[in-house]
């Protein structure tokens, strides 16, 4: 396992949209290993693939307290999705950017699994926006693209700026 390097904001890499994987592999397993133990180091609770310069539908989320509980989604599609909620969301990809994201409340995800195993999910709460937010990443899209064109600018702003002082 290996920990990957998170692309930030505004690289457009993280705009490409994932390609489906066609066959849950040793790669995509390690892909899946390397995903985990990145969100684990980082601290996070969900990453997609394209955050880490791998243009394949996978992400890995863990919400719980004791960071033991990781679900993988592999090719991941939302089924049904009901009600509506607002939460607080952050993003690796976006670092110290915190804003209010409005979404379903209750979806139901079908994926595979780590095994290769075709499943159905029904997630509510924190863990429903979780996967719709790593799912937005599959598509090439952002959490800040929810937000006024003004807080982009803002963001993208803040961004380079601390990219250019770490240089």
């Amino acid at each position: 396992m290996a920990i990957r390097k998170i692309l930030h904001y505004p690289d457009s890499r993280l705009r490409r949209i994932a390609e489906p994987v066609e066959r849950v592999n040793d790669e995509i397993r390690t892909l899946i290993d390397d995903m985990a133990e990145t969100i684990y180091d980082a601290p996070g609770i969900g990453l997609a693939a394209p955050q880490v310069d791998v243009a394949q539908r996978v992400i890995v989320i863990d919400i719980s307290e004791t960071k033991n509980d990781l679900h993988v989604f592999v090719n991941p599609e939302i089924i049904t999705h009901e009600g509506e909620q607002t939460l607080e969301e952050g993003c690796l990809s976006v670092p110290g950017i915190y804003d209010n994201v409005t979404r379903a409340e209750r979806i139901t995800v079908r994926a595979k699994g780590r095994d290769g195993k075709t499943f159905e999910l029904h997630a509510s709460g924190l863990l429903a926006a979780c996967i719709q937010h790593e799912i937005d990443h599959l598509e090439g899209k952002l959490f800040v693209d929810y937000l006024s064109r003004l807080k982009q600018q803002r963001v993208r702003k803040k961004l380079e700026k601390q990219q250019r002082l770490a240089m």
